[in-house]
């Protein structure tokens, strides 16, 4: 999963982009309005966390660009300003979801993965295929009855090729849902990652590779 942090106290930005990072999330920040509709014009993000008062466009406006230019992209507002009518403005605006200053951490984690859900309503919680089974809120992964010790970016590739439901996903969709908009465009940390993904899940290999296109996730008691 992949997010975008609009925040315009850098402080605040880099706490929350780190604590996203812990919990396997892909994050970028942006610090005011400009630079926020500069990365969405250029990266597919899921979800935008979206300080509703910055400065240069107005988090209001950015909002609205979202919904009409992004519509696949869930917008999270975040306002110091709890009234209700606040808060229904934000949703007014088109916001997937709205959460007041201060909040915790991990309560910001688990609306970013709800949103997550909701364009895939078939999908639960938690993830299946075959004996792999994936907790995303709990950060936990299971084959069969071994827990997986994963570090954070082969849990959040596995996250991704399970989502796929067998589709393929290609070596560019994981450099951009998986790494930040640092990552460079040639690197083989994709590759690495599935190559050690391999490893931590073992035999028999659940992950197929699509000569020059990409990965799939299949149950080996069943296909190949």
């Amino acid at each position: 999963m992949r997010v975008l942090v609009v925040e315009d106290e850098p402080y605040m930005a880099e706490a929350l982009q780190a604590g996203l990072r812990q919990e396997a999330i892909a994050a970028d920040v942006a610090l005011d309005g400009e630079q926020a509709l500069e990365r969405v014009a250029v990266n597919d993000y899921d979800a935008v966390v979206l300080d509703r008062d910055i400065p240069g466009v107005h988090g209001d406006d950015v909002c609205a660009v979202l919904v009409r230019d992004h519509p696949g992209t869930r917008v999270l507002m975040l306002t110091a300003a709890g009234r209700l009518r606040d808060k229904v403005d934000g949703f007014s605006l088109g916001a997937d979801d709205y959460l007041t200053k201060p909040f915790a951490l991990e309560e910001l984690v688990v609306r970013l993965r709800a949103l997550a859900r909701r364009p895939a309503a078939a999908v639960g919680p938690v993830l299946r295929v075959g004996d792999l089974r994936l907790d995303p809120y709990r950060r936990e992964a299971h084959r069969g009855a071994r827990p997986l010790r994963l570090p954070r970016k082969q849990f959040a590739v596995l996250e991704l090729l399970m989502r796929a439901d067998g589709a393929v996903v290609t070596a560019e969709t994981l450099l951009e849902k998986v790494w930040d908009e640092h990552a460079d465009p040639f690197t083989s940390a994709p590759r690495v990652a599935v190559s050690h993904l391999r490893k931590a899940l073992g035999a028999p290999d659940p992950v197929v590779t699509v000569p020059g296109v990409g990965y799939r996730l299949i149950d080996p008691g069943r296909e190949r």
